[in-house]
């Protein structure tokens, strides 16, 4: 009969760009250490980390001090070096945050003083300057970002996992987690194979179903993982000289999500939008993916229902522009007039996992607790993929080092 329990210094739960990120971390630092990535998927970056617009972030919009803003910072500068260093292709294409009216001008002003408490590089240009870099855009003001990049962050994944082979670890697929157990000296992952994993010190990175990881721990937290669907319509074959750079609108400040927008992809073509729809399985790419478990534990958090209380108009509004391609097209005009439906092809869907307090607010910054021989990521939203590799640091920097390990 084969072992049925394994030992290892680090267990990772989530083959996302987070875990892979902080499992590659782990080994730089330790060596001489074991560890194992374990996923319920067949493959790395099968949700999140393979779904997202892989846009490299400059950080212009997050709040001085934060933990986005410091590690998307500090992200951006490995990111792009960890790609130079590896051959994987980025680009620096550079992006225009753009208002369209007085009021969207006055946060743009807002926007701007958070770029330069964060290190940003960028201008402020009026509606002649923007139409030179972008001829089909339609603003009053603009901040030209030119720092602002693109990768494929799937790709980026696929390297981290080789790195994390070639320096000894182990990544297990099709292994999901059913229990936890807290020892006085390890942790024990305990997998619907029926292995066992103990390990000295647990991470859990599980992103969608973080809080139900976090939940087996033993961890006590009042947030939950709300999931919202972000669908995306791309720009047709030979319409894509529309666009020259990345064109984003002024976001509402009241919501985490950056409206839809233009976005130049390395491997070619141009994505537009995505809107934000609660999906209605934390998996669910389309409205017919449906998960009667997932649901219901969203509808009955008094988080969900506070929220969906004081933002029901947006979340119609979103609706409607899911349902109803001319609403969609009119949102995108509102950066560029001259868009047609026409000029518009369906594309691809991705799931966001936000963490919503049971107060109702969503969290906007990243949440990473520790409690006892584990370190649970609570909350990884954009710009996690940017930030990750700072990511990673940040959580080891907070784990103690194992005797074991040299």
């Amino acid at each position: 009969m084969p072992d049925s329990k394994r030992n290892y210094d680090f267990v990772v739960i989530g083959a996302g760009i987070v875990g892979l990120a902080t499992a590659s971390e782990l080994l730089t630092r330790y060596p001489d250490c074991s560890l194992a990535v374990v996923d319920t998927e067949n493959r790395v970056a099968k949700h999140q980390s393979g779904h997202n617009s892989g846009v490299i972030h400059s950080g212009i919009y997050y709040r001085p001090g934060s933990q986005r803003a410091t590690t998307c910072r500090r992200g951006k500068v490995l990111m792009e070096a960890f790609c130079d260093h590896h051959q994987i292709p980025w680009e620096r294409c550079g992006k225009v945050v753009v208002a369209t009216n007085a009021a969207e001008v006055e946060s743009l002003q807002r926007i701007s003083e958070r770029a330069e408490a964060n290190g940003v590089e960028f201008k402020r240009i009026n509606s002649d300057e923007l139409r030179e870099i972008e001829p089909q855009a339609s603003g009053i003001a603009a901040l030209h970002v030119p720092e602002s990049g693109i990768v494929n962050y799937a790709r980026v994944c696929e390297t981290l996992a080789t790195l994390i082979r070639q320096r000894g670890g182990e990544i297990r697929f099709l292994a999901e987690v059913t229990s936890i157990q807290n020892l006085a000296s390890s942790v024990v992952v305990g997998l619907k194979s029926g292995l066992s994993l103990s390990t000295g010190y647990l991470i859990n990175c599980a992103g969608l179903q973080c809080d139900r990881v976090a939940q087996m721990a033993g961890v006590k937290t009042d947030v939950r993982i709300v999931p919202f669907r972000g669908e995306y319509y791309e720009l047709a074959p030979g319409r894509e000289h529309m666009v020259n750079h990345m064109i984003y609108p002024v976001p509402n400040p009241e919501f985490p999500f950056l409206g839809v927008h233009f976005t130049r992809m390395i491997d070619g073509g141009i994505e537009c939008g995505p809107n934000a729809v609660l999906a209605l399985a934390r998996e669910g790419y389309r409205w017919n993916q449906i998960s009667l478990r997932d649901m219901k534990q969203t509808v009955v958090f008094p988080g969900f229902q506070k929220l969906a209380f004081k933002h029901w108009k947006t979340g119609l509004g979103e609706m409607n522009r899911s349902l109803r391609k001319s609403a969609f097209v009119s949102a995108l005009q509102k950066l560029l007039p001259t868009l047609q439906s026409s000029d518009l092809v369906a594309g691809r869907a991705g799931v966001r996992a936000q963490a919503v307090s049971a107060g109702g607010e969503l969290i906007d910054d990243f949440l990473i607790e520790s409690v006892g021989l584990s370190t649970h990521v609570l909350n990884a939203p954009s710009p996690a993929a940017t930030a990750s590799l700072a990511i990673a640091e940040l959580i080891v920097d907070s784990i103690p080092k194992p005797d074991q390990c040299a």
